[in-house]
């Protein structure tokens, strides 16, 4: 089962993605924000074709999800070509208060744009009605920077973000077999 949806009135996005920011420099100021170094670098095959290196993973202290899902996220940015690549890699870092103080939060692999210039978060949710309202708040944001037309999230309710990494098949496609957001094995 997975859920998509469009983004969410202005207003309420940006009131959320503040509140995000705040909670998120008391986690900063409490050292609960970690840039574990486990999957950088791995390299993750999609259904569609496409391929993304994970260039940072972000995770927070937090208990195991009591309602573990799976968010997937993909835009592709306005004007970013060849070296600025690397460029906003390296930038993107600034934009952890923008997801991190989320409620359900749970972790994110950055992924670098693939070979049709897309890049994907795949995120570990608590609570598949956060990673949605997350998502859809997030679409306010990737407005701003992104091609129109080119942003899309995928709500997988049950799956752990490791599970899936280690068994991609429990991304069963329902809309087909070259689905965007579906994970294969390992490229």
């Amino acid at each position: 089962m997975s859920v998509d949806s469009g983004p969410a009135p202005r207003a309420a996005a940006w009131r959320a993605v503040g509140r995000c920011v705040g909670k998120t420099c008391v986690m900063l100021a409490r050292s609960q924000v970690h840039l574990p170094r486990n999957n950088v670098g791995r390299v993750l095959r999609f259904a569609d074709g496409s391929t993304a290196r994970v260039y940072r993973e972000t995770a927070v202290d937090r208990i195991s999800p009591a309602e573990p899902c799976v968010l997937v996220v993909a835009f592709k940015l306005r004007l970013v070509r060849g070296m600025a690549h690397r460029l906003f890699e390296a930038e993107s870092l600034l934009n952890t208060p923008l997801f991190v103080g989320f409620p359900g939060f749970v972790s994110k692999l950055w992924c670098a744009h693939d070979s049709n210039g897309a890049y994907r978060g795949l995120y570990e949710w608590d609570g598949a009605a956060r990673a949605h309202d997350y998502a859809a708040a997030l679409w306010r944001v990737l407005e701003l920077v992104s091609v129109p037309g080119s942003i899309s999230y995928k709500v997988l309710p049950g799956l752990r973000r490791d599970e899936v990494l280690a068994d991609p098949a429990r991304m069963a496609a329902a809309e087909g077999d070259r689905a965007w957001w579906r994970l294969l094995s390992q490229a």
